[in-house]
């Protein structure tokens, strides 16, 4: 039991690394995101949430008519 939690600690070990100053800078960058572009993915959820006539769970709200 010893040997397989070793194993599994040494095995996720090389996921955590820290990121550098330098770095940063390349990951903060548009493409980098999951969403590069904030107003295209506003407008899917809107669009979304209006079809499925629901909303919560996100910044967007809506009557269901999708009008707002």
């Amino acid at each position: 039991m010893i040997r397989l939690l070793l194993v599994s600690m040494f095995l996720m070990l090389p996921g955590c690394q820290a990121v550098e100053p330098w770095q940063r800078g390349l990951l903060a960058r548009s493409e980098m995101q999951l969403e590069p572009d904030r107003l295209q993915a506003k407008l899917e959820s809107q669009v979304y949430f209006s079809n499925e006539a629901s909303s919560g769970g996100n910044d967007v709200a809506g009557a269901g008519c999708g009008c707002n």
